[in-house]
């Protein structure tokens, strides 16, 4: 009997062979995955082997990573409360790990934050989604900027003179 270690399984949205997808049939030569977007695609497994196999469903808990940019003028400690507070009052926002938001990045134009809470990997991406909504929501109700890319463009004028 030939044990065969799978790092995936039937079932399991993996990114392998720079395809993310489902797992939906594996043979001795080609892995079957169903892509986000209901494509269906044969992937032969000397492309999945030779490369980096993440398996995204494998754990039960992952750690949704978020960052935010709120203007230098702004109050860092009204918008660490604001994103303290909507991670906290997200029932899918699990307690333990215990979630993170702190100041990240003296960025160009903003102070980043990262706001990382763990969740239950199946609520991954509707955390992601709400959060980011509540974040845009609550930081405009309490009219803090969020700051977007900007340049100063500066004409100067010259005139020249003509020779008579």
């Amino acid at each position: 009997m030939i044990l065969i270690y799978r790092p995936y399984d039937v079932g399991d949205m993996v990114k392998v062979a720079g395809i993310q997808g489902t797992v939906k049939k594996m043979s001795l030569v080609s892995t079957t995955v169903q892509t986000i977007d209901n494509q269906r695609l044969v992937i032969p497994n000397n492309k999945i082997w030779g490369d980096v196999i993440n398996n995204i469903t494998a754990e039960r808990v992952r750690r949704v990573d978020m960052v935010f940019g709120i203007g230098y003028a702004e109050d860092i400690d009204e918008a660490k409360a604001i994103f303290n507070d909507i991670i906290e009052s997200d029932e899918r926002v699990l307690k333990d790990p215990e979630p993170a938001v702190k100041v990240h990045t003296l960025n160009e134009s903003s102070v980043d934050f990262v706001v990382r809470p763990w969740v239950k990997t199946e609520d991954y991406w509707d955390v992601y989604w709400d959060v980011t909504e509540a974040v845009k929501k609550r930081l405009d109700a309490a009219d803090i900027s969020i700051p977007f890319p900007q340049r100063d463009v500066h004409l100067y004028t010259h005139t020249v003179e003509k020779d008579s």
